[in-house]
């Protein structure tokens, strides 16, 4: 497949409400962050990281190439407001995990709409992720205790809890979106409160505030294309 012919499928498969709320959610965190006049590191984090959710939701691979840049940018932005929790998974984790995101999900790609195929997970696997989940974020809890985080609470959740989220979303199962909802909440509220505090991140708040909105729709278009693959 030539870059034409994958540009071409990387933009079929959207509906008509999808063409016109996607690109004004964007430029809408453009606006408001020139409004406000935001951090430019913050304002491409806020732009790569909505792109990436969106282009994810839809199944297209091209989704990890926002997520890579993305991921740099949000990794300096959590450095500077001392949220060490969220520097160390995004460089740690999420940047390599985008790149076996690539390989894996070309191993699984329709071929006429170039899009993923989802799955779902078995309710055992449902109930060991959980437990896995709650064990390590009280670990986590107390390490960022010790280097004096300033909120240890949500940063252990949220760290612990987008492990999980982008694992499966590698794997592509239905799953993730409910880790997303959890983890993009907890995250908005965080960074309200880092902004009120006086920090410079208005795009990165409502980059959080889409992503839970985005979270919420997507599992609903999920559930829907598992029940008609099925």
């Amino acid at each position: 497949m030539n870059i034409n012919e994958f540009i071409q499928k990387e933009l079929s498969g959207w509906g008509k409400y999808e063409r016109i709320i996607f690109p004004a959610e964007i430029l809408l965190i453009i606006i408001l962050s020139v409004i406000m006049k935001d951090n430019k590191i913050a304002l491409i984090s806020a732009i790569c990281g909505i792109s990436y959710t969106i282009l994810a939701g839809k199944g297209k691979i091209s989704c990890y190439l926002f997520g890579l840049m993305g991921t740099l940018c949000y990794a300096f932005i959590a450095f500077k407001n001392y949220l060490f929790g969220n520097v160390g998974l995004y460089i740690c984790y999420y940047f390599p995990m985008q790149l076996v995101g690539i390989f894996k999900w070309r191993q699984h790609l329709k071929k006429e709409t170039n899009e993923i195929q989802k799955i779902k997970l078995s309710n055992i696997e449902r109930i060991i992720y959980t437990i896995l989940g709650i064990f390590f974020t009280i670990i986590c809890y107390f390490v960022l205790i010790k280097y004096h985080d300033k909120n240890p609470i949500f940063d252990s959740i949220t760290t612990i809890f987008s492990v999980f989220g982008l694992l499966l979303t590698v794997k592509r199962c239905i799953e993730q979106w409910y880790v997303w909802i959890v983890v993009n909440g907890l995250s908005a509220i965080m960074w309200i409160q880092a902004y009120l505090n006086g920090s410079n991140c208005f795009a990165t708040v409502i980059m959080w505030v889409t992503y839970f909105i985005l979270a919420v729709y997507f599992l609903k278009n999920w559930e829907k294309d598992i029940q008609e693959e099925a």
